[in-house]
């Protein structure tokens, strides 16, 4: 989040009230927040702008907020918060499988915004003493303190939030995460939603790895438990 206005905020929804209540909502809690009323505006303005969060709804015109995501990952490590229809569980998935790192279903309210907003801006989180040494498993390096991950020397690319979790993970190389674990330690304790979440993001950091889902190296399923770091 180098380099970012931690108060910006990038409100990317085609539905004018929605958008406009949600951006009252966090200007009066701080923010600069700027609203894009579709995709292709929505993307210009993210480079633009450089938001260190983005609130993106899926059913966007012109481009769709996943395509959006897609792009947006391409160039930018800000905080991408999914804004999904009620029941569209599949959007969810796949929104978080492009990139996003959150989701909200709608209809939501605007104080719930807020507070997952800040709830993001509170990562990453002051390290506990002797956690800031950099991990070596196997092949794999993680280095907290840099933010930067390395397979055979060769520099892995992950979003804030796939870092959170291979880094949360590798601060306790012999401790096995439940999935409930990971999302009060990355998440926080007052998010509310589907755990699967979790697995999703940790199924990008192994492609990401290149680490076979079947036979992984470095980040392990423990079963009935979650996960856990492997020797590499």
């Amino acid at each position: 989040m180098f380099g970012m206005d931690l108060h910006r905020v990038l409100v990317i929804e085609d539905e004018p009230a929605l958008a406009r209540l949600t951006r009252e909502y966090l200007v009066r809690d701080g923010f600069d927040v700027t609203i894009a009323g579709d995709g292709e505006q929505g993307l210009a303005l993210a480079r633009e702008l450089e938001p260190a969060v983005i609130l993106l709804d899926i059913g966007l015109p012109r481009i769709d907020g996943l395509e959006v995501c897609r792009a947006v990952r391409s160039f930018s490590d800000a905080y991408v918060i999914m804004l999904t229809a009620r029941g569209d569980e599949l959007d969810r998935i796949v929104g978080l499988s492009v990139g996003a790192d959150d989701y909200l279903v709608k209809p939501f309210s605007p104080r719930e915004v807020v507070a997952r907003v800040r709830a993001m801006l509170r990562r990453p989180r002051t390290m506990p003493d002797g956690a800031g040494a950099a991990r070596r498993f196997g092949a794999l390096t993680v280095d907290p303190i840099a933010r930067e991950v390395r397979v055979a020397d060769e520099a892995v690319e992950l979003t804030a939030t796939e870092f959170d979790v291979l880094a949360t993970l590798a601060r306790s190389p012999n401790v096995a995460f439940s999935r409930a674990q990971l999302i009060e330690s990355i998440w926080g304790t007052g998010w509310v939603g589907d755990e699967r979440l979790v697995d999703v993001h940790v199924g990008r950091v192994r492609r990401k790895l290149g680490d076979d889902a079947a036979d992984p190296r470095f980040v392990r399923t423990v079963r009935g438990v979650g996960y856990r770091m492997g020797p590499g």
